[in-house]
């Protein structure tokens, strides 16, 4: 399939014929990684992340129905080091309060500018 290149401020594009970006399932706004192989270029899709694997996942299994849940299994009560003793595992802390610690440490951590010149 041939598509021309066209100037585009001070870089160059190639438009994406419809039938190629819907087969290659783009949509206008997509990332794609750009190639350069001998001469030649080459555009992919960027791999998912296992994150967002997962979060496709859930969300179709949520779409099916609650009929496609798992159940859940109750392997006992926790044992050796399995068992965790901290602030979060006895509620008294939640996960927004060990965020907002993280985000507070790292403003602390940051070397200040000098206003001095």
């Amino acid at each position: 399939m041939k598509v021309k290149v066209a100037k585009w401020g001070n870089s160059l594009g190639v438009r994406l014929p419809k039938a190629a970006a819907e087969a290659a399932g783009v949509k206008a706004g997509a990332e794609l990684n750009l190639m350069v192989e001998g001469g030649g270029f080459r555009l992919q899709a960027p791999a998912k992340t296992s994150a967002e694997l997962l979060a496709e996942m859930v969300s179709e299994m949520k779409r099916l129905g609650p009929e496609n849940e798992p159940e859940t299994v109750e392997w006992g009560p926790d044992r050796g080091s399995e068992i965790i003793d901290d602030a979060y595992s006895r509620g008294e802390i939640t996960v927004d309060d060990i965020l907002k610690r993280a985000r507070t440490a790292k403003k602390a951590t940051r070397p200040q500018r000098s206003n001095k010149q």
